[in-house]
């Protein structure tokens, strides 16, 4: 599909070749197509701004190589150091954040974002140190947040003054990121998350309930002329919290066109090879099309034809990822994926957290083994503090993360799936932000050229690893001809038989965390893993006590967004939009008992209901609103009565369309009455 692009745009649908290598980074981009919402013209070429035009799309070989970035989730928010969302939650009385402002920076109507802004100085900033050590921890490439939902742009951006080359900083945050990513040889990516920033604000323009200054509005309800004398004077607060609006009020026109004006202005200037939207599929309508078009002309035409430029979004439905990259936000696919795709997450939170306590890089890598053998990347998030530098836990995180690779990185980089991802006993159902209680029994597999890569995700404790996906069944062509373990000199004992490869490993370790079997043959896809594997059931099975606990990444999911994510330390199920999607466990008991149920709900929308049943029975649930999506309360679900042994499902449903809001579900506890049976 490239190579017939290519000839098109050759043939005169754009630039030609020798005009699109003088086109300057900020300048021409062809004869500019007029969009029909009366925006500012894109980039000529192939693709037109609808799902089937942009269907045409490539993913680009530099992405599939590469495997792991690492992005750098920075702006003024993390000038505060206490977390996620603090420009927004700064002005909700009662959170947390807002204690903190009031506390250290006075209250909100007098010091509020706009001011955080200002006091943001990357004083300890130091790029080039940065992207040595992410490109040593085995990052490909480099993402920069370009802006977030509070509204600032990070660069010099023609269309937002509130940018760090006028305030704060003073200087172009991304286009320095660019130039050092690209000088250490990395691909470069910007985030984009201004999408929202008209609904996120709103609380900018509210004020406290209670309290000696109730009713007093935030400074989010300040114009441009009560800056006179102030450190602001002559830039308009509105132009960063947005305008005044009824609350809920979709998006004008007006921010619509500034939004595609800033963004086109990103593309045109910074040249980025990934653009990543915070969004469910593309952003406002029509100028998100249009975006999205620009993009990939405008990249083609810079690179002579060929299709370089990598779009990523979220909540993509199957039929529409061939468009564009799908992202996972802090989950993941439980199945290998036809097109790559990509997990976006974080080893905290993803603005700088003092403080809280971080992934460890075994969990990290064996995500990243997951993700890769089942054709996604992954991007990790490595939080900076608001001076620009990062903490001590980080650099031991990054240091761990390139040991591993030191030894095992032909396991990743330019690697493809095999004919299955994995085999074991525990998988990633429905997604998930990391992996628990894994063994030598959880196989990860990726494969080049002739090499198939087996990365086991533990260290088998009789010293024998076994490869079921390998066994010799009947239809199976693929040969075993050599094995070695990467990090390990010495030669290796192992049979290859109808079991699969039994190998006998070392006595020592070559390295931490996951161990990869490089496995050299004939016919390596000629395997039959579907016969081979003898899988036992992902069945969750009562404790000594008689008690089961049903933990998020022990379910199975229903639908097209509800999925595994992790927001604190345990997965649980989120994206829980939709009141047709379900989730479900398989459960095994050897005999009959009575069970009294307590599920575990965060329900930040509102209060919402749901079901469980099990073969015929129903019980109900009324999840209460809580403070956050991180804040659990038990629900009781009353009495269940299993009256036979054996295998059960447990369904967990939305009551009715009408009475359901989002929630997030941590796991269900399913607690053996004394002395009951069935």
């Amino acid at each position: 599909m490239i190579a017939t692009i290519a000839r098109l745009l050759a043939g005169g649908l754009a630039l030609g070749a020798a005009a699109a290598v003088s086109a300057s980074a900020s300048g021409a981009q062809g004869s500019p197509v007029a969009t029909p919402t009366g925006l500012p013209p894109i980039a000529r070429g192939p693709f037109k701004p609808d799902w089937e035009s942009l269907k045409q799309y490539e993913c680009p070989k530099w992405f599939r190589d590469a495997k792991f970035g690492i992005w750098a989730h920075w702006s003024a928010q993390c000038v505060p150091e206490q977390g996620d969302w603090y420009a927004r939650n700064m002005y909700m009385q009662g959170s947390g954040q807002y204690n903190y402002h009031v506390e250290h920076y006075g209250h909100p109507s007098k010091f509020g974002f706009k001011d955080i802004c200002n006091l943001w100085k990357a004083e300890k900033w130091d790029p080039d140190r940065l992207i040595q050590l992410y490109k040593r921890a085995g990052a490909k490439y480099f993402v920069a947040l370009a802006n977030h939902h509070c509204n600032f742009d990070c660069w010099d951006s023609k269309y937002q003054p509130w940018n760090s080359v006028n305030i704060g900083p003073k200087k172009d945050i991304v286009g320095t990121w660019a130039r050092t990513a690209r000088k250490y040889g990395l691909r470069f990516g910007v985030t984009v998350h201004s999408a929202r920033s008209w609904s996120w604000y709103e609380v900018t323009r509210e004020s406290d309930k209670e309290g000696p200054l109730a009713g007093v509005p935030y400074d989010g309800v300040l114009t441009k002329a009560d800056g006179t004398g102030k450190w602001w004077e002559g830039y308009d607060p509105q132009d960063l919290y947005c305008r005044p609006h009824p609350p809920g009020a979709p998006p004008d026109q007006a921010y619509i066109e500034k939004w595609f004006k800033r963004t086109k202005d990103l593309v045109d200037k910074y040249d980025p090879d990934l653009l990543y939207f915070d969004d469910s599929q593309l952003p406002l309508g029509e100028a998100g099309f249009n975006i999205a078009a620009h993009y990939y002309n405008a990249n083609m035409q810079r690179h002579q034809g060929r299709l370089e430029a990598v779009l990523t979004t979220k909540g993509m439905p199957p039929e529409l990822r061939k468009a564009l990259v799908y992202d996972i936000e802090r989950g993941r696919s439980d199945t290998l994926q036809e097109y790559p795709w990509q997990t976006d997450t974080c080893i905290g939170e993803w603005h700088y957290h003092r403080g809280i306590r971080y992934k460890t890089a075994g969990q990290v890598i064996t995500m990243l083994a997951d993700i890769v053998s089942k054709n996604g990347n992954l991007l990790l998030n490595i939080p900076v503090r608001g001076d620009g530098s990062i903490d001590d836990d980080e650099i031991k995180f990054l240091e761990e993360m390139a040991k591993w690779m030191d030894v095992n990185r032909e396991a990743i980089f330019g690697t493809r799936p095999w004919i299955v991802f994995g085999e074991g006993k525990r998988r990633t159902a429905g997604g998930g932000d990391s992996i628990q209680a894994l063994t030598a029994r959880d196989i990860r597999f990726t494969a080049k050229g002739a090499v198939l890569y087996a990365i086991a995700l533990g260290w088998p404790a009789d010293g024998k690893l076994v490869i079921q996906s390998l066994g010799k069944v009947p239809g199976a062509t693929g040969q075993v001809t050599g094995v070695t373990l990467l990090g390990h000199k010495g030669a290796l004992q192992w049979v290859h038989d109808e079991n699969g490869l039994t190998v006998t490993m070392p006595t020592t370790k070559p390295c931490d965390y996951a161990y990869v079997l490089k496995i050299a043959g004939k016919d390596l896809r000629g395997f039959k893993p579907e016969l081979s594997v003898r899988d036992e059931a992902a069945a969750v099975v009562p404790d000594a006590a008689g008690n089961l606990v049903l933990d998020a990444d022990q379910a199975e999911m229903h639908g097209a967004k509800v999925q595994i994510e992790q927001r604190i330390e345990r997965p649980n199920i989120g994206y829980w939009d939709s009141p047709q999607e379900w989730v479900s466990w398989t459960i095994k008991l050897a005999e009959p008992a009575t069970y009294v149920l307590t599920a575990q709900c965060a329900a930040a929308a509102g209060p919402t209901e749901f079901v469980v049943e099990r073969d015929g029975q129903t019980l109900e649930g009324k999840a209460p609103q809580t403070s956050s999506w991180d804040d659990y309360v038990p629900v009781n679900l009353g009495t269940l009565q299993v009256k036979t042994a054996g295998t059960h499902v447990l369904k967990v449903r939305p009551r009715e369309a009408t009475t359901w809001k989002p929630m997030n579900l941590l796991s269900i506890r399913m607690t053996r009455s004394a002395g009951a049976g069935g």
